[in-house]
């Protein structure tokens, strides 16, 4: 069976991270989240996959190429505009000739979930077989509702609270046979311009089509939509890889739990390393350091003298000075932190905390959330940055500033000094 993959979004939830890559080439413990994917298609014993893609597709086709190396045969769609999950599914209509797997290319799945969908699909032979998942949030997905444990009945786009039939969400994981390129074509567009799956698979419904519907367990699968979700998609892929520690690790260096330190990489006398933590090739880490766990530290990261970093992602060739901390956050590629900067991730009053998502404030849910810096972020020496905040791309923070609010991309932060001269 072959798969197909949409990765055509831009991920706009996810800025400032995304203003300078796609959503699925971010990476988490180590790999792009579409590398993940495709590493669990083939677990599942698929061999081959068609990639839809649109933002900065040339990025994703220089990545992953043919896909000989990571064991696939991978071809690629374009999809001319981002019109919704109904029009990426039209573009791949050349390329399968029989059922075939699709997934979203922006969420984390295990391969038995995969599994699972298959083989019921094999089974039965339905028009369509979808996985659903408990969620905690219903308002937040589109939600499924069940006849029999497992025909669809309907499917409501992100209902309120109180109007959800159930808490089981649509996973975006589906097997189709080929009839769903005719019903999408059926479908109209919604009021946003868009063809969404959806609604082609509520026509299956109506004309009494086969959709079933297979419950995957929550903790088989991560959706990543917006920046605390790279946390949580970071602590799942760490706590489901294999660990080893290559590198130089030096005496005095501690590494408790299961904890990866690349081939090339240091990690300096002193430093207490708790897993589960991924530490990427040519890495230089400490003296002195504690690196706490759910940490992924990129290619050609130095972290400095006595610095602690939790929960954190640190994207490539960052530098962390020395006596820095950075909890729950999310640094990008190029950075520099000036001695002493802290992102500081707890609210005075323990409330949770929000952030800017696409102009509006939204609460993560999480008591514990720092900064999420873009790439080429420099900040001087004791900077703060307050729980919540992003800065964009290419920004400048100087010397003891406090960063209460996001800044754009190419901000530049000073404070002025003014000098008064006795009379």
């Amino acid at each position: 069976m072959k798969a197909a993959i949409l990765a055509a979004g831009e991920g706009v939830r996810l800025q400032p991270i995304t203003a300078t890559r796609p959503k699925h080439l971010i990476k988490v413990a180590g790999k792009p989240i579409l590398e993940h994917c495709l590493n669990a298609l083939k677990r599942a014993g698929i061999s081959e996959a068609v990639i839809v893609v649109h933002y900065m597709g040339d990025a994703i086709r220089q990545y992953f190429g043919d896909g000989k190396d990571f064991g696939l045969k991978i071809e690629y769609a374009e999809q001319q505009a981002v019109l919704g999950t109904g029009n990426a599914v039209s573009v791949v209509e050349p390329y399968v000739n029989d059922d075939f797997l699709l997934v979203n290319g922006d969420v984390l799945f295990a391969a038995e979930a995969l599994k699972t969908v298959v083989d019921l699909h094999q089974s039965e032979k339905p028009a369509t077989t979808m996985a659903v998942v408990p969620v905690e949030k219903p308002e937040n997905y589109g939600i499924v509702e069940l006849e029999n444990g497992k025909h669809v009945k309907r499917i409501v786009e992100k209902p309120t609270r109180e109007e959800a039939p159930t808490n089981l969400a649509n996973a975006g994981i589906y097997v189709f046979s080929t009839e769903i390129f005719a019903k999408i074509k059926q479908t109209s567009a919604t009021s946003r311009g868009e063809w969404e799956i959806p609604d082609a698979l509520t026509l299956l419904i109506n004309e009494k089509k086969p959709v079933l519907a297979v419950k995957i367990a929550g903790e088989d699968w991560i959706d990543i939509g917006r920046p605390w979700d790279l946390l949580e998609a970071n602590r799942w892929a760490l706590t489901r890889m294999k660990h080893k520690p290559f590198g130089f690790i030096e005496d005095g260096a501690h590494l408790v739990g299961p904890v990866t330190v690349a081939e090339t990489a240091r990690v300096r006398s002193g430093a207490y390393v708790e897993g589960p933590a991924f530490i990427d090739e040519e890495a230089d880490i400490g003296p002195n350091c504690y690196i706490r766990p759910c940490t992924s530290i990129g290619r050609k990261v130095r972290v400095g003298n006595a610095c602690e970093i939790k929960n954190s992602i640190i994207m490539d060739s960052t530098h962390i000075g020395h006596l820095s901390y950075v909890g729950d956050s999310i640094i990008g590629e190029r950075g520099n932190l000036g001695a002493g900067t802290i992102t500081a991730n707890y609210r005075l009053d323990a409330g949770t905390i929000k952030m800017m998502v696409k102009d509006k404030h939204v609460d993560s849910g999480r008591k514990k959330l720092g900064a999420v810096l873009g790439d080429d972020v420099k900040t001087g020496i004791n900077a703060l940055l307050m729980p919540g905040v992003k800065v964009g791309n290419d920004s400048w923070i100087g010397p003891n500033l406090m960063v209460q609010r996001d800044l754009p991309p190419k901000s530049k932060l000073f404070l002025k000094q003014e000098v008064e001269k006795k009379n």
